[in-house]
């Protein structure tokens, strides 16, 4: 079993990599194999439009000028995925949301390759949007028909400069539990 994360920002080791982390961490102390991709420097454009997936049926997105082909093939390779962004102007970053839109419409195109895999989104704000940032990050999942995994709160953290998430004991104790309950329902 395998679950890849997406960290959608752009600190490389900031505070949503620290969350990531810890709940990779978790996963890791079941068995669970795991990867970070990190989208900073490498984050794909946003949707098109063009449809070429609604007609070529493989598994690709028609646009290959970006990552997200080598992202996408990461996501269909794992049984488990976790998204991860900072609050950027009260939602996720714009690289996690063209993520979102690119693989989400390959994957209806196709029939559904993230049907039944097991997901969850963590949030990391400085003050405020982390709910919406975290409803960003979910929203995925529902409309791929995945299965969200909980935790003992909402997945979410406070930080702004990188390591103030690891100051915010709930924050991270959410994370670990978050980890805990994804490789329970993984198993």
């Amino acid at each position: 079993m395998k679950v890849i994360a997406f960290n959608g920002s752009a600190r490389k080791n900031g505070n949503t990599a620290i969350l990531l982390n810890t709940v990779l961490d978790e996963l890791k102390k079941d068995g669970i194999e795991t990867e970070l991709v990190q989208l900073a420097g490498k984050a794909p454009k946003g949707c098109v439009a063009c449809f070429k997936c609604m007609k070529n049926k493989d598994r690709k997105c028609a646009v290959t000028d970006d990552h997200l082909n080598e992202y996408l093939a990461k996501l269909l390779d794992a049984e488990g995925i976790l998204l991860g962004s900072p609050v950027y102007f009260t939602d996720a970053t714009a690289g996690i949301k063209a993520l979102i839109e690119r693989c989400g419409m390959v994957a209806m195109a196709n029939g559904g390759l993230l049907k039944r895999k097991v997901g969850a989104g963590v949030a990391v704000a400085r003050r405020a949007g982390a709910i919406r940032t975290f409803t960003t990050l979910n929203s995925l999942f529902l409309h791929a028909q995945m299965i969200v995994v909980g935790s003992s709160y909402w997945n979410v953290a406070i930080g702004r400069d990188p390591g103030d998430a690891e100051k915010d004991a709930e924050g991270i104790q959410t994370m670990k539990t978050l980890g805990q309950n994804m490789a329970w329902l993984m198993k």
